[in-house]
């Protein structure tokens, strides 16, 4: 069964790490995508680049920056297949984000 994890965490929160520490968590997010179960994963941009899309009445609205003012903001995202979601809460566990004061959210892919 396919997984999104989707990893949210403070913005600059990778910045806010000593260079050690920041290296080493690209290589364990690395080592994450380099995993067979690994479909596809990608780091986003920050919050400010982003662009709200919504139709109302017709009319295409378009704001800048993310739909939720929140604290956490969507950092990136992984894509896995795994046998049950005690295994994909397992590869979760091993995102960086989940120990510095992120989340992962794990949620099951609808397959149509």
């Amino acid at each position: 069964m396919q997984y999104a994890l989707m990893i949210y965490n403070d913005p600059g929160h990778l910045e806010a790490l000593s260079d050690a520490d920041r290296e080493a968590a690209y290589a364990e997010y690395f080592a994450l995508t380099d995993d067979a179960r690994c479909v596809v994963g990608a780091q986003l941009q920050s919050a400010e680049t982003a662009t709200s899309v919504r139709v109302a009445g017709g009319r295409t609205l378009m704001t800048d920056g993310p739909f939720a003012d929140t604290k956490e903001v969507l950092g990136g995202f992984c894509l896995i297949e795994a046998a049950n979601l005690d295994e994909a809460i397992e590869l979760a566990a091993r995102i960086p984000a989940a120990r510095f004061g992120g989340v992962v959210e794990v949620r099951p892919v609808v397959r149509r």
